[in-house]
């Protein structure tokens, strides 16, 4: 089977492409970049992808798909859908699924359902520890050999430093990422949003961006110490990017992430005590914007991550404090960083792929991801910059509707989604956005 996804303008920063060629893919594999003067290949269907951009496929670090255990929420297969039609053309679950992904027979079933679902890519995170309890390490070597690509407790961060540590140094025996949640629980106990001027206002508890600060400290010291590769989740407050920042001046390993929630909103969006606006981190107040998007210019940032952590409506019609966090992502977070980064002049659409795709499969060590070279795997991700959509929640792929973003308008979006050669997603607004498309698309 044969792709040519033609006139294009192909964005690649992995072979320093930023220019107008055409991508051809065969047998799920990419064959080659082609001049646009060199015609349609023999027997090649093709894509016309005038005005459009052309990048390799979109990667998302962190979601969670709730399967095994809490399919009512999401499944694999819908969170698949989810993710192809935001861009995604690859996912990485957490393992807090119950029971959780702490053996190889949870990493392959979540593999199978994968497969089966025949949309995106889905690459299983194992446990850090057993049942995620922090207590004894998970058996690392067996879950990689089943297929995890990394190790985290996710939302429940190893508690104790003596047992990171051991945990970073078994990890980088099977060559491993090591993902952490930076929170400590002693400062964060009760909280249910930001502390400051908004929480006090509001009447909650809240989460001092001290608590993310400590791990986030801690976390780059164990780095140092056993040489391991670290990489701290939804970074959302400044003192842990200059952490961040401190340990990458020190040429440790260590990377982080940030949600798009925490660079297009803050804790004033609390106000209305919509659960939709609870999260963890939660949002935090301007001056971590700030320190977020400074960090998205200067390259400390390494990647954006949803963390797609899909609730059924009936837990989040609770009372603010009681709700569950967490909030839906995959289908919104690529209009966001498009309209609220790329149009503000924040980034460019090469640091913006860079962010999604090339350093995710670097982080970790997804072979033949985030690149267009010859020989990697034909996943693509295809984005109109200009095309201006509304989200609506009640449409959504997902099967949960908790999101903060329901009735926004965003200016660009992800008009296709391609993974091993396959179009496994086409934007409604594609064939008529195609016909109106006048030249190429201007690059920022």
């Amino acid at each position: 089977m044969r792709l040519l996804i033609a006139n294009g303008y192909l964005i690649d920063p992995s072979q320093g492409q930023n220019s107008g060629r055409n991508l051809l893919i065969e047998d799920g594999r990419v064959a080659g970049l082609l001049d646009r003067s060199e015609g349609v290949p023999e027997g090649a269907e093709v894509l016309d992808a005038t005005g459009l951009v052309v990048a390799p496929g979109f990667i998302d670090m962190h979601v969670h798909l709730r399967e095994p255990g809490q399919e009512y929420k999401e499944t694999i297969a819908s969170g698949a859908a989810a993710a192809v039609a935001g861009g995604w053309t690859s996912v990485c679950a957490m393992p807090n699924t119950d029971p959780a992904n702490d053996s190889p027979a949870v990493t392959r079933f979540i593999i199978e359902q994968a497969k089966r679902a025949e949309l995106a890519n889905v690459f299983p995170i194992g446990s850090i520890t057993k049942e995620s309890k922090g207590t004894e390490l998970a058996e690392m070597g067996e879950m990689k050999a089943a297929g995890i690509v990394a190790v985290s407790d996710d939302g429940r961060p190893v508690p104790s430093a003596g047992m990171m540590r051991r945990a970073m140094e078994y990890a980088r025996g099977f060559d491993l990422t090591v993902v952490d949640h930076c929170e400590d629980r002693t400062l964060a106990a009760g909280g249910s949003m930001h502390e400051g001027r908004w929480s006090l206002m509001l009447g909650l508890r809240g989460i001092p961006a001290a608590a993310e600060e400590m791990d986030a400290v801690r976390d780059c010291a164990l780095a140092e110490l056993t040489g391991a590769r670290v990489h701290l989740a939804h970074v959302s407050t400044r003192g842990a990017l200059e952490a961040v920042r401190r340990a990458k001046d020190a040429g440790l390993s260590l990377t982080c992430e940030v949600a798009p929630h925490h660079w297009a909103l803050t804790d004033d969006a609390v106000e209305g005590y919509d659960t939709n606006t609870k999260m963890n981190p939660p949002l935090r107040s301007r001056d971590h914007v700030e320190a977020i998007l400074e960090a998205l210019r200067d390259g400390t940032i390494d990647a954006i991550a949803t963390d797609h952590a899909p609730h059924h409506a009936d837990e989040k019609a609770l009372e603010y404090d009681q709700a569950p966090f967490g909030i839906t992502g995959l289908e919104t977070a690529v209009g966001l960083a498009l309209d609220r980064l790329v149009h503000e002049g924040t980034i460019n659409l090469e640091r913006l792929v860079e962010l999604c795709s090339i350093n995710p499969a670097r982080i970790f060590n997804l072979t033949d991801r985030g690149t267009l070279r010859q020989g990697a795997w034909g996943d693509v991700t295809i984005l109109d910059p200009e095309l201006s959509c509304t989200f609506d929640a009640s449409r959504s792929k997902s099967k949960s509707r908790n999101t903060p973003f329901d009735n926004w308008t965003m200016r660009g979006a992800a008009v296709a989604t391609i993974v091993a050669g396959r179009v496994v997603y086409r934007h409604p607004e594609f064939d008529r956005v195609k016909t109106e498309k006048q030249g190429e698309v201007t690059i920022k």
